[in-house]
């Protein structure tokens, strides 16, 4: 199961939103409005292994700043595409974990 990092939280607060451990066994986590509603799931895991790809508190956990930071902006342009939408499956996922 995915760890939920405290910057997701601190995020999530920001937002508005709360976040869990997701229920899908291919995602992260589940985003909720703050009466509790289901909003979206959010953070792939590998398809072919039962791990979770990284994101940025991960790699701010795991690896340098410098590093993490590089992997941010490498994210931010492969998904400039699907970031932008307010409340959108994407926007969350780059405002809670990137």
């Amino acid at each position: 199961m995915y760890q939920i990092q405290p910057y997701t939280y601190s995020k999530a607060s920001l937002l508005g939103v709360t976040v869990a451990p997701s229920k899908n066994p291919l995602k992260k986590l589940d985003v909720f409005d703050l009466d509790g509603n289901y909003i979206c799931s959010v953070g792939a895991r590998q398809k072919s292994k039962n791990e979770y790809y990284s994101d940025y508190p991960t790699y701010l956990k795991t690896k340098d700043k410098a590093y993490a930071d590089e992997r941010r902006r490498l994210y931010k342009i492969r998904h400039q595409h699907n970031r932008h939408e307010k409340g959108s499956v994407g926007w969350f996922s780059d405002n809670l974990l990137w």
